[in-house]
């Protein structure tokens, strides 16, 4: 997709281009994550986000077990321990 053109409205909202919008699969009030990198505003939906911390983090979790469930196994053994 090539550069396009948004405008910042009132209250500092950010007017995103509707073709931008569908290419990210945004809808009103949908959540983003934003961040500055070198100058630049990236914006990315939170399911994105979201998706790319699980991809980092599935190669230390096995098919049967749920990161999640491991943390809490972890968490409820130290409590145990103490």
């Amino acid at each position: 997709m090539n550069a396009q053109r948004g405008r910042l409205v009132s209250g500092g909202r950010l007017q995103v281009p509707a073709d931008i919008r569908r290419a990210l699969g945004l809808e009103d009030g949908d959540p983003v994550m934003m961040r500055v990198v070198d100058g630049e505003l990236h914006v990315r939906p939170i399911r994105a986000a979201l998706a790319r911390v699980q991809a980092r983090l599935r190669p230390y979790v096995s098919d049967e077990e749920r990161l999640s469930d491991a943390l809490i196994a972890d968490r409820r053994r130290s409590a145990e321990d103490e």
